[in-house]
């Protein structure tokens, strides 16, 4: 295969909804670990322990790239992994970097010291998993100052779109924004930490208000994975067909993933 996309559950899905409309002849594997989802509220040994043993699956189908479409496993996994697991001749890369590079507006491999940047009041929301972690305020800090960063936890949310409740979803939603406005009334920018979220951007949006700007990863991954297979294309590897793998019962997350996506995805079992 050429790319591993690994997620908890379904949301990696508008990940892959993007690379596959940017870069229609790539052929990739999705990993969907249905079985534990949600990763959110485990703790952090869980979470690395399931995604060293769903990202171990990608490389044995053949994927030298995977992609954490998870921003709980890139935010309490993906160090440690890329530290002390991962084989010298594979690649595992996260969902954070993209978004981190479009609200400061400068590369990844600029390591020039911390500087100001125009946004001065962001609204994070994740799972309780990411927020706890602090990994997004960290890499932030590497790369800009003065921003001030407010977390919500967004308990429930990922339960809800996994079982395709939209009204349940659209409910939480406005709940959480309600409880992060309290603490910061008008943010500049929302960043949408979970790759589920974009589901429900359009009720972000609207209960934030139409001047903050919402930045959402699937088109940001799908840009720098773009990039990335420019730079390094021995990474592409020579699958020829897209697969679907998941820890859970095919046919009820081929049900769910159809009803996510409203187009067909047929999932098989890991």
């Amino acid at each position: 295969m050429a790319v591993g996309i690994f997620d908890s559950g379904l949301g990696g899905l508008t990940v892959y909804k993007q690379i596959a409309a940017d870069m229609p002849d790539l052929p990739v594997c999705y990993f969907a670990d249905s079985a534990n989802t949600p990763y959110g509220v485990r703790t952090a040994d869980d979470i690395y322990n399931l995604t060293c043993a769903a990202t171990q699956s990608l490389f044995d189908a053949g994927c030298d790239l995977v992609i954490l479409a998870c921003n709980t496993a890139s935010a309490a996994a993906l160090r440690r992994m890329q530290e002390t697991w991962v084989p010298t001749d594979k690649r595992v890369l996260g969902v954070f970097v993209p978004m981190i590079e479009a609200l400061t507006e400068r590369n990844w491999g600029d390591n020039s010291p911390p500087r100001q940047v125009d946004v001065r009041d962001v609204a994070l929301f994740a799972t309780p998993a990411t927020v706890a972690s602090r990994a997004f305020q960290r890499e932030l800090a590497f790369r800009a100052i003065g921003v001030d960063v407010e977390a919500q936890p967004c308990g429930g949310l990922v339960d809800a779109l996994e079982a395709g409740d939209e009204m349940l979803a659209e409910a939480l939603v406005r709940s959480h924004v309600d409880a992060l406005k309290r603490r910061m009334p008008t943010p500049q920018a929302a960043i949408l930490g979970c790759t589920h979220y974009p589901l429900m951007q359009k009720t972000f949006q609207d209960a934030l208000g139409a001047d903050v700007k919402v930045f959402s990863q699937a088109d940001l991954v799908s840009a720098s994975l773009q990039d990335y297979l420019k730079r390094h294309p021995n990474m592409l590897g020579n699958g020829t067909e897209t697969r679907f793998l998941t820890t859970g019962t095919p046919t009820q997350v081929t049900d769910r993933a159809t009803q996510f996506l409203r187009r067909k995805i047929q999932f098989e079992a890991a």
